[in-house]
């Protein structure tokens, strides 16, 4: 059997959608050499990530809105792209974004409905085509994979898709998030101004994240703690008024640090200086960054609604996300209490590696030989 990965998303930089693609066409081609090729739309500024690297790969440059409206107007209208992706026996398509095919098979990873239970937080445009085409895909596929029970439910509850056509199989961690050596720490702090003590959150920031909640837990808490600082690690993506104003209205601007993009090569070391790390999210498909942490040895505090809470287990510290006050109750408690880091330090560890890439990969090639072989 012969497969074809899109990595889109990997080539492109899409934060947790290229770790997800990248992270699992490199485990499939480690376990099944020979057997894997890519596809990929190369936007501008695109790059293959190290792991992909001498893969057997089909490229295309047709910009990103250019190739959704394309694959969406495909799908519509029932034109394979067979020619594009090249002979194949089965299609996964990593991000949302299903290549219409009348040749081969294919399996859609679906990592959240959020657009759907949170339209307000997406641009117009990007909501009314996620909206549209979303439903489409989901019924096009011939089998879907979930990375948490929580978007399970949600694509049987806003979909009607058939539990059968639903198989979960969980991210992981990359390897390389490990805990950082103290050599390392010291000069990840160097290299990037690294204040002593710091909270560090990870992702995209956008409406959803919380961050501006977390800003306000960040001027609560350091009242009595004024030392402390928030590091946000990743880059700027939409409506971020929200985070702007909070931070001008509790007067953090000094004590909020935007570190943007981290290489990935640095991240475990960013991660491990700090005292917390905070996952204040509304909704996560899966929550990786919380996972990530753990992986680094890193006691972390986060949301217990949605998947959070499914990924994290008794790892971590959780609060509900709409409640400030709840929020600064359990980072107050973190900061302050060292036996219960270490113990979540611990938890942590043991937890982060019950997820691998390994694993992952093995169950998504047993989902493939059923597509193929129905």
């Amino acid at each position: 059997m012969r497969v074809t990965v899109d990595v889109s998303a990997a080539v492109n930089g899409r934060a947790g959608l290229g770790r997800y693609a990248a992270s699992l066409a490199a485990a499939l081609a480690e376990a099944h050499p020979g057997a894997v090729s890519l596809f990929a739309n190369f936007g501008r500024g695109a790059d293959l990530p190290p792991s992909l690297a001498g893969l057997p790969m089909r490229r295309i440059r047709a910009g990103y809105k250019p190739w959704r409206m394309a694959v969406w107007l495909g799908q519509l209208a029932g034109v394979g792209f067979d020619r594009l992706v090249g002979k194949t026996d089965l299609v996964h398509a990593t991000e949302h974004l299903l290549i219409p095919l009348r040749g081969a098979p294919t399996v859609l990873t679906v990592h959240d409905l959020i657009f759907r239970l949170f339209p307000e937080h997406h641009k117009r445009l990007n909501y009314g085509y996620l909206n549209a085409a979303m439903p489409l895909y989901v019924k096009r596929a011939d089998h879907i994979i979930a990375v948490s029970q929580t978007t399970r439910r949600d694509l049987i509850a806003h979909y009607g898709t058939p539990a059968e056509k639903i198989t979960v199989i969980a991210e992981a961690a990359a390897p390389h998030f490990t805990p950082p050596p103290p050599e390392r720490i010291a000069a990840a702090r160097q290299k990037y101004g690294l204040p002593d003590r710091y909270l560090v959150t990870v992702g995209t920031i956008e409406p959803r994240k919380n961050l501006a909640r977390l800003v306000e837990a960040l001027a609560a808490l350091r009242r009595d703690d004024p030392g402390l600082r928030l590091l946000v690690v990743g880059a700027r993506g939409w409506l971020t008024e929200g985070f702007d104003a909070a931070i001008e209205r509790h007067g953090q601007r000094e004590a909020v640090i935007e570190l943007g993009y981290v290489p990935d090569a640095d991240l475990p070391a960013v991660l491990g200086g700090a005292a917390a790390a905070v996952v204040p999210s509304l909704y996560e498909g899966f929550g990786l960054p919380a996972l990530e942490a753990m992986a680094c040895g890193v006691p972390v505090a986060c949301s217990g609604t949605s998947s959070l809470g499914e990924v994290a287990g008794d790892a971590a510290l959780t609060f509900d996300p709409q409640r400030v006050e709840g929020m600064v109750e359990a980072l107050r408690r973190l900061l302050g209490d060292a036996d219960l880091r270490t113990e979540l330090r611990q938890k942590g560890l043991v937890r982060a590696a019950a997820f691998s890439w390994a694993r992952a990969a093995r169950e998504t090639w047993e989902v493939y030989e059923r597509v193929v072989g129905g």
